[in-house]
């Protein structure tokens, strides 16, 4: 019997954006909502002026509303994030998603694993207070620093988009704390297979924009799948990010945000999971196990 030549994962990470990828809202503008603040105001003076100085985006963004919280007697705390993460408008099919796939896996090998992972450009406070979040097994993105009383004081953890591959990394490895792995991304092709806890190859990414590209392209290089997504009534030639992974050809499809059972989002992914999982059933087969 053949063997196969290098050690097999029996499992299948799903990475997904959040904002306009799992909730057709920006998680950004749901919070200054939810706080009485002027979204105008924030994001056509306030934030731009900094953006001018050369703030980072997301950093600005964190200022800006350290600096309205200061400036008022009701504070923004922890508890007003929680609150946008328990109200926030996610998409119809969302939370049957986990379920639906996993028995897709199931009826080709029942060993193998799926798991949920969000990397977001957004306060991870918000997701993490989800109903979706009970399927993830991490979620990450900007964290604020709380003070005694719960406010927000200062901006401790940012996700840039070339940020945001580092944590591909991080899936692949298995690390649950990425503070003494700042290596890994350079480090990562010298890694042994048997060191992964999931090959990029079994990875699939859905993002609908330009902080998910960079992400597209470490996928696409290791062999996995990532899907672009757009409003739900748009034309995929209307999204605005086309010709930036066209020429390159980052993406496995570019579809409609509609996670209904019959959706093309949906058969995309429940094709791309049944293929992986077919994949490793042969690698497996060859193994005799």
């Amino acid at each position: 019997m053949g063997k196969a030549t290098r050690p097999v994962s029996n499992r299948i990470a799903i990475v997904f954006d959040f904002d306009e990828t799992l909730t057709p809202q920006d998680s950004f503008v749901a919070l200054l909502e939810a706080c009485d603040l002027d979204v105008d105001d924030f994001e056509n003076n306030r934030i731009p002026a900094l953006l001018e100085q050369g703030w980072e985006k997301y950093l600005a963004r964190a200022y800006c509303l350290v600096q309205a919280s200061q400036q008022r007697s009701d504070k923004i705390t922890q508890a007003n994030l929680i609150e946008v993460g328990k109200t926030i408008l996610l998409y119809d099919g969302t939370e049957e998603l986990y379920e639906r796939l996993q028995q897709n896996i199931e009826a080709i090998n029942s060993e193998i694993e799926l798991e949920f992972y969000l990397i977001s450009g957004g306060f991870v406070d918000i997701p993490r207070h989800t109903p979706l979040a009970q399927y993830f097994k991490r979620m990450w993105g900007c964290e604020f620093h709380y003070g005694e009383t719960g406010a927000i004081e200062f901006i401790k953890k940012q996700m840039t988009h070339s940020e945001k591959t580092r944590y591909l990394y991080y899936i692949s490895k298995g690390i649950e704390d990425s503070q003494n792995e700042k290596d890994l991304i350079s480090n990562y092709r010298d890694l042994s297979t048997d060191d992964l806890h999931i090959p990029l190859g079994q990875v699939i990414y859905i993002g609908d924009g330009a902080s998910d590209i960079p992400c597209f392209d470490v996928i696409k290089q290791y062999g996995g799948m990532s899907i672009g997504i757009y409003p739900d009534g748009d034309s995929a030639d209307d999204w605005d990010y086309l010709e930036n992974v066209r020429d390159s050809q980052k993406l496995s499809n570019l579809v409609p945000a509609s996670y209904e059972e019959d959706s093309e989002l949906v058969r995309s992914l429940s094709l791309g999971v049944e293929h992986m999982a077919k994949k490793i059933s042969l690698l497996k087969l060859s193994l005799g196990e």
